[in-house]
């Protein structure tokens, strides 16, 4: 779980990078650690970024790891995603 969450996050930077902007990235984690989203919810607001029935899979099992977590962990992890776009890094992007 923490690999992937680590992953995911240093993608954020090439994702922005790239030119497709971040608000795209920033709905889709917003969805992610909003507990009082359900994984029927989430599949559903996400269903554009879903290309098949495997990454929908995929989708709902990462999405119940932070259904899994505390409130206070969820929060922790959107200060940690605040912190990350009010970096120096992301700055540029």
């Amino acid at each position: 779980m923490k690999l992937a969450v680590v992953l995911m996050l240093t993608a954020l930077p090439l994702y922005c990078y790239a030119g497709s902007g971040c608000a795209d990235i920033e709905y889709v984690i917003d969805k992610t650690i909003d507990p009082a989203e359900s994984q029927s919810q989430f599949i559903e607001d996400l269903k554009q970024f879903i290309p098949g029935a495997r990454t929908e899979s995929a989708l709902r099992k990462f999405k119940q790891c932070f259904l899994d977590q505390s409130n206070e962990t969820l929060s922790n992890v959107s200060v940690m995603m605040d912190a990350i776009y009010n970096s120096e890094q992301c700055a540029s992007y």
